[in-house]
């Protein structure tokens, strides 16, 4: 019979995932009485930190009125036990700083170590100085990682494959290839194949055809993907990356599609391209609505001087900035029959609007092409209220780097664009790009790679 470990949390494990306690099968879970006293004081907040902080109360509450004292412990739905900890009599001299947290966590998971020198107990933190505080006094300590996705095995949304040339000249004949002839010729197809998922098609004799495609699962063949002659609102992909970007993006049947790249790689600008080619071309939608989080989500912008526009400002130049470029591609005449000089006239005629994050929680948005900048700066649960606002016929689009985090609660492998991108790839109506050459210009390329 298998020992049960015991897994101590911390607050920040409580905060980022509210139902963490109930994460660690039969095993017995501790939370310390000073975590709860921390999170009492997150309770309050306007913010997501403070509706994980009443989540959790509200959980413990509930397994309280089983009718066993936690402290006792009372048995979860997993078959697993919790309890609530007071603390240690014996704190090491080290842990003598009755005023922190930090070493009360530590005191609590020794005695607990001490008390049961056969049962493996666990520190669970996302604090990096605690878990190396941990190890140096001989506990285990672990990263809560339920969410967690290697950014190296991160779904990149396409893949190259080695056809037969016969296989490529039939593609370009049919406009199709059936995905059994897909496998029939393909060398080292993938054990798993997504639904909206690119290929690149190569002669695996050597020979110079190629061809781009998406696996269509439901029809159960690879489809040609569109042809951008005249580009995209004066923008032509550069690399094949960016063309099957810009095959999601003007796809009415993909309402969701995440981008992601490092910087320079063109995400924001590919996205905005066909939204307003959408909007104003098209008129598939009424408008173009673009945002980016304000750091963090739930902050409140009114501590600045000025209106809400001039607020904004700071973090809306981006956006600005890659309106402004795309006005300004000449060759076509459209916007000079559109009369739109600036993104202030593209928002005085209709089509655009640049609003913060803020204020979503509660709206519904029908018939709009959304697009959510800097996605990477969300945690899963933002990103899950940011993507059921969405209403009919509305499409939204996710760009970010993983790898340019300013908000200190996720970081690459548990935000809420990963988790966006793991959870749906596969699904018909969403699809993802990975872009990975930057196109900005040679010395933001050089830069990237090199610093």
């Amino acid at each position: 019979m298998s020992t049960r470990k015991t897994f101590v949390l911390d607050t920040n494990v409580l905060l980022h995932d509210p139902l963490s306690m109930f994460q660690f099968a039969d095993n017995v879970v501790v939370v310390p009485i000073i975590v709860l006293e921390e999170i009492d004081q997150f309770k309050k907040e306007l913010s997501d930190r403070g509706r994980s902080a009443r989540e959790v109360c509200r959980r413990l509450d509930d397994l309280r009125k089983q009718g066993h004292h936690l402290a006792d412990g009372v048995t979860l739905p997993s078959g697993g036990e919790l309890r609530v900890v007071i603390g240690s009599h014996e704190v090491p001299p080290v842990l003598r700083n009755a005023h922190s947290a930090d070493n009360i966590i530590l005191a609590v998971a020794l005695q607990l170590a001490k008390d049961a020198p056969g049962s493996p107990v666990i520190l669970v933190t996302k604090d990096v100085n605690l878990r190396i505080r941990a190890d140096a006094l001989g506990l285990t300590a672990e990263d809560y990682d339920v969410e967690q996705i290697t950014i190296e095995e991160l779904y990149p949304g396409f893949v190259d494959l080695q056809v037969s040339a016969q296989a490529i000249a039939t593609f370009y004949q049919d406009g199709k290839l059936t995905i059994e002839a897909l496998r029939a010729n393909a060398e080292s197809l993938p054990t798993q194949i997504y639904n909206n998922e690119y290929v690149l098609l190569k002669n695996r004799e050597g020979g110079p055809q190629t061809a781009l495609g998406r696996l269509d699962l439901t029809q159960g063949v690879v489809l040609p993907i569109r042809k951008l002659r005249e580009g995209c609102w004066g923008i032509r992909p550069r690399n094949k990356e960016q063309h099957f970007a810009l095959d999601l993006l003007l796809n009415d049947d993909i309402k969701l599609v995440t981008l992601v790249g490092k910087a320079g790689t063109g995400k924001t600008l590919l996205a905005i391209a066909a939204g307003l080619q959408k909007v104003a071309e098209e008129k598939v939608c009424h408008k173009l609505l673009v945002s980016r989080p304000i750091f963090p989500l739930g902050r409140d912008i009114g501590y600045l001087p000025g209106t809400v526009e001039e607020k904004l400002n700071p973090w809306m130049q981006p956006i600005y900035d890659n309106v402004e470029f795309l006005l300004g591609l000449s060759g076509s005449g459209k916007n000079e029959r559109r009369g739109a000089q600036s993104h202030q006239d593209l928002v005085d005629m209709g089509f655009l609007a640049i609003e913060p994050l803020t204020y979503i929680r509660g709206r519904s948005i029908p018939n709009q092409y959304m697009i959510i900048d800097e996605a990477q700066n969300l945690t899963p649960h933002e990103v899950k209220t940011i993507i059921t606002r969405v209403g009919e016929n509305t499409k939204i689009v996710l760009t970010g780097d993983p790898y340019q985090i300013d908000n200190p609660y996720v970081d690459a492998t548990n935000n809420g664009m990963t988790t966006v991108v793991e959870r749906f790839k596969g699904q018909a109506i969403a699809g993802t790009v990975s872009l990975i050459k930057g196109e900005r210009s040679a010395l933001a390329e050089l830069a990237s790679n090199l610093l």
